[in-house]
């Protein structure tokens, strides 16, 4: 047997195929829906980032080592198990509110989600579902930039059940193998009739990773106090998850910001560590991501909650 070069990466190279196989292994059945509360139970020990970095111009910054990020949980500092900063393949669920509060926007809505496929690359999927008093498959996940024939049939119609709609969201992310994953809202952000609580959606679309980009779709005439209670519960889903709130939906700002999107998906920075917390005792831990560089931002999670026995 040939022997190793003695500056061979090897060892480094398997310890980060070791865990990332350990990660594929585990997503698919790692998360399991519990009949009795509506969570989603993280099996697995591993936690994994997706981060996205932009300087401040908002420009996404690449290029960036390991060894300049540091994470930390509850405080305590993690070892950083495994890294990758290369582009990577991504999931996404669009979910269409074609809600009776949607009325006219139901096909700017639609507009919106061509624009996100328009910029999937080849080895990107993603899938529609629309929500309004049920949450419904339009088209399965898929790299095709052609939207399906019925979305050009869905009317404005019924409540709005936005929080069981993310819900449902991060169930079918959780049978993917892509470690990063997202789901883009488009709706008015006034949930009216959800079985389950917007903390309970959140949590969910946590404990499978995902990334929740939020456009606010709400009428200019809606009132003002409406308006800042629907952006602010869209804005909670963002910001808790590592994505972006796009406050403009219409025109050249929309198609800027979906183009953002899917650029910042592909180039993100994935780290995963395994706690040195093993606590099974269900609490949140909350999560801290620095990097040594100046001026710099960090969007990701805010933190997951712990296993429960």
């Amino acid at each position: 047997m040939s022997k190793l070069p003695a500056n061979s990466s090897f060892p480094s190279r398997f310890v980060k195929m070791f865990f990332l196989a350990l990660f594929c292994f585990f997503s698919p059945a790692a998360f399991a829906q519990n009949g009795e509360n509506d969570t989603i139970k993280v099996e697995s020990s591993i936690v994994v980032l997706n981060a996205t970095v932009a300087d401040t111009k908002n420009k996404i910054v690449s290029g960036l080592k390991q060894s300049q990020f540091k994470i930390f949980e509850d405080g305590v500092e993690q070892k950083i198990d495994f890294f990758e900063a290369e582009e990577t393949p991504f999931a996404a669920v669009i979910l269409l509110d074609t809600s009776g509060s949607m009325e006219e926007r139901v096909s700017m809505a639609r507009s919106a989600a061509i624009n996100f496929l328009d910029g999937l690359r080849t080895e990107d999927v993603a899938a529609i579902y629309n929500f309004d008093s049920k949450v419904l498959l339009v088209q399965d996940f898929s790299n095709s930039r052609d939207i399906a024939q019925n979305v050009f049939d869905l009317k404005a119609y019924g409540y709005t059940i936005l929080n069981d709609a993310i819900f449902k969201a991060a169930q079918e992310l959780s049978r993917r193998r892509e470690k990063r994953r997202a789901i883009i809202v488009l709706s008015d952000g006034a949930d009216t009739k959800s079985r389950l609580s917007s903390d309970k959606a959140l949590k969910a679309a946590i404990a499978v990773n995902a990334t929740i980009y939020t456009v606010d779709m709400s009428s200019v005439g809606t009132g003002a106090s409406e308006r800042m209670q629907s952006q602010a519960a869209l804005k909670n889903f963002s910001e808790k998850s590592g994505g972006l709130f796009v406050a403009t939906p219409g025109g050249a700002a929309m198609r800027e910001a979906f183009k953002n999107i899917v650029q910042e998906l592909g180039t993100q920075y994935t780290l995963g560590y395994q706690p040195l917390n093993l606590k099974k005792d269900g609490k949140w831990r909350a999560i801290e991501l620095r990097i040594a560089r100046p001026n710099l931002t960090i969007r990701t999670r805010k933190g997951y909650n712990a296993p429960k026995n």
